[in-house]
């Protein structure tokens, strides 16, 4: 049975959210994969919004708003189980004409807290009809501020953005990457953003040598701003993938997905490179960053 409450504690007020597990949102590793917990943010905001809304106008701002940016923090690998994993949302901030989500995945162990990720999410009322945002309306924010926590939030700075033949890897907009407005889901951006980094990254170690030991890679953090929806049509969008940085044992990737000269979306990835016989961090071999530092 899900559990799906208001808490309080010294703070103030959080939405309780029970979230199933399935087994399809499993990745090669046996992990829940790092685009799934976009998913699980989205079930545990509708829920707190519309299932359990404070109010008959609320119900809007679960489904009648467009997603700005998410920001993810990926703290523990979640592992497929018949618990449902728990999740806690409040208010960060409301403006005029948006608000921001916060939220923390976790499991209750021996009286204390296993933390899978943290995440913030940036919402804007929209009226599709008009393809414009709009202002909140005042019950709106007398709803919202009952879950009210404010922190500070930084948006991503993004560089320039990278066009090149190795980073590059087309979009291509499924049927049922489209909601019921007509745009594309913001988690699904979160795949396209997963296959052009692999499509890249296919491309660059396919140089090493048969037999190089490539080690596995997780997702440690990334952030995404959306710029312009992605409608559905049969030619695909563009998208480029490229190293912002390398560390010793993780790199930084930047990603767009644009059409033409109009960007999409943008996207950070930091990636860190691990031993699965471990589960810690180590550095990669020689040959294999040599080729990722050589990457345009």
């Amino acid at each position: 049975m899900l559990v799906t409450l208001d808490v309080w504690d010294d703070s103030g007020v959080r939405h309780l959210y029970a979230c199933p597990l399935r087994w399809a949102d499993l990745d090669v590793l046996g992990h829940v994969n790092n685009v799934v917990y976009v998913d699980y943010l989205q079930e545990a905001r509708v829920d707190m919004l519309r299932v359990h809304a404070r109010g008959p106008m609320t119900g809007d701002l679960a489904e009648a708003v467009v997603v700005v940016s998410h920001r993810v923090e990926y703290a523990a690998p979640l592992l497929f189980g018949p618990e449902p994993v728990l999740i806690e949302c409040w208010v960060t901030q409301i403006r005029a004409a948006s608000f921001t989500m916060a939220y923390e995945l976790f499991h209750e162990r021996d009286g204390g807290r296993v933390v899978y990720a943290r995440a913030r999410t940036v919402l804007t009322p929209y009226v599709f009809g008009d393809e414009r945002p709009r202002r909140l309306r005042p019950e709106e924010v007398a709803a919202l501020e009952v879950y009210l926590e404010p922190d500070q939030f930084t948006r991503t700075e993004f560089g320039p953005i990278r066009r090149t033949d190795v980073g590059y890897a087309p979009v291509q907009v499924r049927f049922s990457d489209v909601d019921v407005y007509g745009h594309v889901n913001n988690v699904k951006y979160l795949e396209f953003f997963q296959e052009s980094r692999i499509s890249q990254f296919t491309r660059v170690l396919d140089q090493l040598p048969p037999g190089t030991v490539v080690p596995s890679m997780v997702v440690a953090r990334q952030d995404i701003d959306y710029k312009v929806p992605v409608l559905f049509r049969a030619e695909p969008y563009d998208s480029w993938t490229w190293v912002a940085k390398l560390g010793t044992t993780s790199m930084t990737l930047e990603a767009v997905i644009a059409d033409g000269e109009t960007v999409l979306a943008r996207g950070r990835f930091v990636m860190v490179f691990f031993d699965p016989a471990t589960g810690r961090a180590t550095p990669p071999p020689e040959e294999v960053r040599a080729l990722i530092a050589a990457a345009p």
